[in-house]
């Protein structure tokens, strides 16, 4: 069973009041990627970096036998860089600085081997770029996507078409309401499953997630823990 992923790899520079993280590994493709190779391989990723990733963030991928064909290292740029700070209330952060370097001409590209993967998972990126990955590909059995807010507002049109050739959609409570124009979430994600997702996965943040389909609302809660040290929940 092979899984595509194509997203965001990144360095994020992370302060909360209980702790720092300078220039950490961050990204949707990352750690995606790692996630997925404790159930099933290959892991196929497909992004870009620059010359100053760590070797170590290479090596954990290498060592959870993600393949990195996929991979573009621009040896004469910068990876994408994120800094933000985070509040005594973990849901509210300030976005320090982001600098998209190499990201910003990212263009994937999908090498024939991957091409037939089974799973695809498209990381929160522009929905242009999710939609060159669904013209490159053949016909994989489930395709999962991720979005925020700055594409619902600023792609638009384009995310619709995403949708559109989607299976599974993530996406947070303030993206489902803002995608949807529906306050209620189950009514929320009765409006986005309508845009073609046949499920819809929303994140609550500290209070765990919603699944629902068109018959089932599943909520899976956050697990407790006394000393948090991943205000996202995310990676």
């Amino acid at each position: 069973m092979s899984v595509l992923v194509v997203g965001s790899l990144a360095i994020d520079s992370i302060e909360t009041p209980f702790g720092s993280a300078p220039r950490a590994l961050g990204g949707s493709a990352t750690y995606i990627s790692a996630a997925a190779s404790y159930f099933t391989n290959p892991i196929r990723l497909v992004g870009v970096v620059g010359g100053d990733f760590p070797k170590e963030g290479l090596r954990f991928l290498e060592e959870r036998h993600v393949d990195l064909e996929g991979l573009e290292i621009v040896k004469e740029g910068k990876t994408f860089h994120w800094a933000g700070r985070y509040h005594y209330d973990l849901n509210v952060r300030d976005t320090l600085k982001t600098q998209l370097n190499v990201f910003e001409k990212f263009d994937p590209k999908i090498p024939p081997k991957y091409k037939n993967s089974t799973y695809v998972c498209l990381g929160n990126i522009d929905p242009v770029l999710q939609l060159r990955v669904l013209d490159q590909i053949e016909k994989p059995r489930v395709v999962i996507c991720d979005t925020m807010n700055y594409w619902i507002e600023g792609k638009n049109k384009e995310l619709l078409e995403t949708l559109k050739r989607i299976d599974i959609l993530i996406l947070n409570e303030s993206e489902a309401r803002l995608l949807s124009k529906e306050p209620n979430l189950i009514k929320a994600a009765r409006v986005i499953r309508g845009m073609g997702p046949r499920i819809v996965i929303i994140k609550k943040g500290e209070h765990g997630a919603l699944l629902i389909t068109e018959s089932t609302v599943f909520s899976a809660p956050a697990y407790p823990m006394e000393n948090i040290f991943d205000p996202t929940g995310a990676g």
